[in-house]
């Protein structure tokens, strides 16, 4: 239970009495424990609309019967001023106090942090409850943001808007929007990628898959950023990626040795020919992205069809590999998501 608001009245009728007598201002330090006294209340929760009411109905209970209601007022004003003072001032740091514990617990319940049980309790505070499934969903877009930017803001209102009572938490993190959800709630990451990718003009957003506890919520963000990732090196360009679509890439990529030595092997050759190998990757990642259409994949290059057979004929020259030869084609498309991933060639193996 909150104290009641006369315990923070304390010394208020002698201060009116007094100062109201002579017409005088109030003290230093009578300003100071009006400071002291809305201070505590703002640290003990009690509203403000409340501590105003007590205030003018103790001035009203106790008013100087001899003294001019100018000065009465004057010394009302005064102290309510000094209390307000305090109150702000202690609730801002409430406020700052609360943020650094929202943050912290948001960056450890991220990066897997501290003790599963412990987050667990603290999650609770912040609106999750660990022993459910969650996604997360990360939206980037052109600019970093952080939770005071008209874009989070923006998203963030349109997401409770429509979900207000689920439990859910929406923050930013390293510049991106970050959403968790419960796992059996799409829906929820649905509307917020739709809204995230409004508002950031194009920008991508990734989803995790749902993960159990405290350390799950860990993986499916790094799951999202992963997937954020692959989608820059590979240039896939769809607003709404699943990491549960893309799951070929992090198996790729566990062994790094193995694929800095198959795309080595594959595809080092093409450096000789004119241009570098930079315009023959670029025609082998769109004609596999096609079905190994040709015609479509000159139309998607600018090309004409006979410019890319030539280019894929110089391929099959080069690395004695033939894009066209179904044979040959699976170790040369996983050799060019190699590439991809490991950003060659402009990054030397």
């Amino acid at each position: 239970m909150h104290d009641t608001p006369a315990e923070f009245l304390d010394g208020y009728p002698e201060i009116l009495a007094d100062a109201s007598a002579t017409g005088r201002r109030l003290t230093r330090d009578e300003l100071a424990s009006r400071r002291t006294l809305g201070a505590r209340a703002a640290e003990r929760g009690i509203a403000w609309r409340v501590l105003v009411r007590e205030h003018l109905a103790a001035g009203r209970a106790c008013w100087p019967a001899a003294a001019a209601p100018d000065d009465v007022l004057t010394v009302i004003e005064q102290a309510v001023d000094a209390f307000a003072d305090g109150y702000d001032h202690a609730q801002r740091r409430v406020i700052r106090q609360e943020e650094a514990a929202r943050r912290e617990f948001i960056d450890d319940l991220l990066h897997g942090r501290g003790d599963p049980g412990h987050l667990a309790a603290r999650a609770e505070r912040f609106g999750l409850r660990l022993s459910r499934a969650h996604a997360v969903a990360v939206a980037g877009g052109s600019a970093a943001y952080d939770e005071t930017d008209p874009v989070p803001r923006r998203v963030e209102s349109a997401l409770f808007a429509r979900f207000e009572n689920r439990r859910i938490l929406f923050t930013t993190k390293d510049g991106r929007m970050v959403c968790i959800a419960p796992g059996d709630h799409d829906g929820v990451l649905t509307h917020f990628a739709k809204h995230a990718h409004a508002a950031t003009d194009g920008g991508q957003v990734a989803i995790g898959r749902p993960r159990p506890g405290a350390v799950g919520i860990g993986h499916s963000y790094e799951e999202a950023l992963n997937a954020l990732d692959v989608a820059q090196r590979m240039g896939y360009d769809q607003p709404v990626l699943r990491a549960a679509d893309l799951l070929v890439f992090p198996v790729l990529a566990r062994d790094r040795q193995a694929l800095v030595d198959l795309v080595r092997s594959t595809l080092s050759p093409l450096q000789q020919a004119r241009g570098g190998a930079g315009p023959l990757l670029d025609t082998l990642t769109v004609y596999f992205a096609t079905g190994c259409v040709a015609a479509e994949a000159a139309r998607r290059l600018s090309l004409s069809v006979r410019a890319v057979t030539y280019r894929l004929e110089r391929v099959h020259t080069l690395t004695g590999t033939d894009p066209v030869d179904p044979m040959h084609r699976y170790t040369l498309q996983t050799a060019v998501i190699g590439a991809r991933l490991l950003d060659w060639p402009d990054r030397p193996l």
